[in-house]
C-alpha cells in the first residue's frame, strides 16, 4: 500500500472500471457532459478600478483558465496570469495596474495570496507559508499599497489579521488573538483600515461584539448573543455624520434577518432599514463616490430580489430591469467614478451573459454569452413549489422537469440535497446538474430542507439535531409531494448529493433503503464520529456550537442518535447500489469518511463504484475530472434507473 497518498490507495476503481461504468449510458442526445461542464471560453470578468482595462478568465485546450486583461484604449489582451497544476481560487484588482490572485495546494484550502503587474512585472508571493490559511478581510482604497487579510500563521485555530504591502509583502500583525478559550472570530475594519470592532466567541457557543470609541479606548461588549441569533455588523454609516453608526443584520426582535442602523455608543437601534416577513435580508450595498448612500438592499426569495434605495440606482435599476426583461440580473461591478457597470443576466434556462454599461452614452452592450452553445429554448424550466411538512413546517423547494415529461410520460426522479446543512440553500437559476439530468429523461428536485438558510431564525433552528432524521423526512415529504403533482415514475428515483448531501444520500439509502433505486455520495459524510476527529484545527473553536446543532459526543444518549444515523455503522441497511466519489485533499470531509462506506458496503458483497482524485479536495475544480464525473454518474443512473 502506498503510504505518501491519503486514505487506502487500493479501494479506487481504476480507470478502466470508471469507464466502463461512463459506457453504460449509451443514448444519443443534442448535448454531451462536456458541453454542460466544460469550463466557458470567457469568464470571471472584472472592470479595473478606473476603468481603462477589463480582466477575465480565458479557458486553453487543457481546461486551464489564466487571467487576461484586455484594455479599452488598444482593444489589446495580455495574459497577466498562467494557470497550471494549481488552480487559481480566484483573482481581483488591486490598483488599475496591479491584480491579486489566491491558490492552494491540491484543494486544501489553505490558500496563499499572489500579486503581479497587469504588464507581467512585479510578481510576488504575498503570504508565502505552507499549512497557512489566508483571507482577505478589507481592500483599503484610500491606501491602494495595502489590504487588510487575515491568516492563522501563529496558531492554526486562531485567525489574525494583518496590514500587507501589496509590492513588497511587508507584513504589520494589527491585533494578537491569543485566546483559545475567547478567541476573536471577525474582525471589523472601517474605510481607513481603523480596527473599530471585535466580535468574539466566548464559552463556546456565545459570539460577543466588542467596539471601542476611539484608538486609544478599550474595547467595551455591545451586544452578546447565542448562536441560535444573529447580530452582524456589515458596515459603518459614513452618511449620518454619527461616527458611530452601523448597518447591521439581526434576528434579535425578529424571525427572519432586518437590516438596520444601530449606534454602537448607545447600544440601541436607531431604525429599520429593510424585513421581509418571509425571507432573510440578504444584505445591502453602498456607493462610496457618492459619499457611501445606500443603494440598493437584497434577499433571496423564490429568486433574487434586489430593492432600490438611492434615486441615483433606482433610475439604473428600472433601466437594467427593461433591458434584461425574463431575465434576472446583477451587478458584478463598477469602476470607481461608476462611469462602467459590469452586468450579469441569466435565468433558468440560460447560462448568463456579461454586459457592459457606460453612463456616458447611457448604452449597454453584450460582453459575451458564458454558454452559447446551450440554446435557452432547449433548456427545461426550473419551478418552484413549497408543500408542509408531515409536522406542519413550510418547505420550499424547486423541481426542473425533462420537456418530454407529461401525463403520459412519467420520468425517473433524482432527489439532489444540497451541503451544509445548516446555512446554505438551493436558488432559481441556472443549473448544469439540473439540465444535464433533464437532457437525459430525468427530473430532479432540490429541497431548501429544515435548517437551510434564508427562512428565518425559526425554520433555521427546526434543522437542529435532525440530521438523519427529520431533515431526511423533509425530503421523503418532498417525494410524496412531486408524485402526486407531477409525472414521476415512483420506481425510477435515485438520491444524489455532495458533502452533508452525500451524508443525506446514504442517510436516506439507510433510513429508507426501498425509496431510491440508487444513490450517489460525493464528497459526503459517512460516520459522524470519525468526522468529528477529523476537523481542521481552525474549526475546533466551533465544537461547542456543534454539539448543539448537530450532535453531543460526549452524551451517551446522544452518541446512541449518532449511531442510528451514521450510514458507515449501519450499512446492513442499505440494499441499493451506491456510487462513492472523493477529493483525496479534502480538508472538510477526509476521505476516511468515503473508505469507510466503500470498505463497509464492500465488506457485504456490494459492487460499489469508487472514483478518488489525488489533485482535488472538497468538490472538484479540475475541469476533467469533474467531466469524467458526471460521464460515470451518468452511467450510473442509465444502469439503475433506466436498465
Amino acid at each position: 500500500m502506498d503510504k505518501t497518498l491519503p486514505g487506502n490507495p487500493a479501494l479506487p476503481s481504476s480507470e478502466e472500471e470508471l469507464n466502463r461504468l461512463a459506457a453504460l449510458e449509451t443514448g444519443s442526445y443534442r448535448y454531451s457532459v462536456v458541453d454542460y461542464f466544460q469550463k466557458p471560453a470567457l469568464s470571471g470578468f472584472q472592470l479595473s478600478p478606473g476603468g481603462g482595462s477589463i480582466a477575465y478568465r480565458e479557458r486553453d485546450e487543457r481546461g486551464r483558465q489564466p487571467v487576461f486583461v484586455k484594455s479599452f484604449a488598444t482593444n489589446e489582451a495580455r495574459k497577466v496570469v498562467a494557470e497550471d497544476d494549481e488552480l487559481i481560487g480566484g483573482y481581483m484588482w488591486l490598483s488599475e495596474t496591479r491584480i491579486l490572485y489566491v491558490q492552494d495546494k491540491g484543494g486544501d484550502e489553505n490558500y496563499q495570496l499572489f500579486a503581479i503587474n497587469t504588464d507581467g512585472t512585479g510578481f510576488k508571493a504575498l503570504t508565502p507559508f505552507d499549512g497557512v490559511r489566508v483571507m482577505l478581510l478589507n481592500q483599503l482604497k484610500e491606501q491602494p499599497d495595502h489590504i487588510i487579510i487575515q491568516m492563522n500563521r501563529d496558531n492554526p485555530q486562531l485567525f489574525e489579521p494583518y496590514k500587507i504591502h501589496v509590492g513588497t509583502g511587508e507584513l504589520e500583525k494589527l491585533y494578537d488573538n491569543t485566546d483559545l478559550e475567547s478567541p476573536v472570530m471577525a474582525y471589523h475594519f472601517d474605510k481607513e483600515g481603523r480596527l473599530r470592532a471585535l466580535t468574539k466567541q466566548e464559552n463556546g457557543i456565545e459570539y460577543v461584539l466588542y467596539y471601542r470609541l476611539s484608538d486609544e479606548d478599550d474595547f467595551q461588549e455591545i451586544v452578546r448573543t447565542s448562536w441560535k441569533d444573529s447580530f452582524s455588523l456589515l458596515g459603518f454609516d459614513y452618511v449620518s455624520g454619527n461616527p458611530h453608526l452601523a448597518y447591521v443584520s439581526t434576528n434579535l426582535e425578529s424571525d427572519t434577518t432586518e437590516l438596520i442602523r444601530y449606534d454602537l455608543k448607545e447600544k440601541r437601534k436607531t431604525e429599520q432599514l429593510f424585513q421581509h416577513p418571509v425571507y432573510d435580508a440578504g444584505g445591502l450595498s453602498t456607493s462610496r463616490k457618492r459619499g457611501f448612500e445606500i443603494d440598493y438592499f437584497y434577499y433571496t426569495a423564490e429568486k433574487d430580489e434586489l430593492v432600490p434605495v438611492s434615486e441615483t440606482f433606482s433610475k439604473l435599476h428600472e433601466k437594467f430591469r427593461n433591458a434584461f426583461k425574463g431575465y434576472e440580473y446583477s451587478v458584478a461591478g463598477h469602476t470607481d467614478d461608476e462611469q462602467r457597470w459590469l452586468l450579469v443576466a441569466g435565468s433558468d434556462k440560460q447560462y448568463g451573459s456579461y454586459h457592459l454599461y457606460d453612463a456616458e452614452t447611457d448604452s449597454i452592450e453584450k460582453v459575451v454569452d458564458l454558454m452559447p452553445s446551450l440554446r435557452e429554448e432547449d433548456m427545461a424550466a426550473m419551478l418552484p413549489f413549497s408543500f408542509t411538512s408531515r409536522d406542519g413546517l413550510q418547505v420550499y423547494a424547486y423541481i426542473t422537469l425533462p420537456n418530454e415529461a407529461g401525463p403520459e410520460n412519467k420520468v425517473p426522479l433524482i432527489v439532489n440535497p444540497h451541503g451544509g446543512p445548516y446555512g446554505p440553500r438551493d436558488e432559481w437559476g441556472f443549473n448544469p446538474e439540473a439540465q444535464l439530468f433533464a437532457s437525459r429523461g430525468y427530473a430532479s428536485i432540490q429541497v431548501n430542507y429544515r435548517g437551510s438558510g434564508g427562512y428565518g431564525k425559526s425554520f433555521y433552528l427546526a434543522g437542529s439535531k435532525q440530521i438523519g432524521r427529520r431533515m431526511l423526512d423533509d425530503l421523503e415529504d418532498a417525494v410524496d409531494y412531486v408524485l402526486e403533482n407531477y409525472p414521476i415514475d415512483r420506481n425510477r428515483m435515485a438520491i444524489y448529493g455532495g458533502s452533508y448531501g452525500g451524508l443525506a444520500t446514504l442517510g436516506a439509502l439507510v433510513k429508507t433503503p426501498e425509496l431510491f433505486a440508487c444513490g450517489v455520495d460525493y464528497v459526503g459524510v459517512s460516520n459522524l464520529f470519525t468526522f468529528y476527529k477529523s476537523f481542521p484545527p481552525y474549526w475546533k473553536p466551533f465544537l461547542s456550537q456543534l454539539k448543539e446543532q448537530w450532535f453531543d459526543f460526549d452524551s451517551e444518549a446522544e452518541q446512541e442518535i449518532m449511531k442510528q444515523v451514521s450510514p458507515a455503522l449501519n450499512v446492513d441497511k442499505i440494499s441499493r447500489p451506491v456510487y462513492v466519489v472523493q477529493g483525496a485533499n479534502d480538508p472538510r470531509v477526509n476521505i476516511d469518511e468515503s473508505d469507510q462506506i466503500v470498505e463497509n458496503l464492500r465488506s457485504r458483497g456490494f459492487d460499489v463504484p469508487y472514483m478518488v482524485k489525488y489533485n482535488e479536495g472538497h468538490g472538484f475544480r479540475h475541469e476533467e475530472n469533474r467531466i469524467q464525473f458526471y460521464q460515470t454518474m451518468m452511467g450510473f443512473f442509465a444502469k439503475h434507473l433506466k436498465g
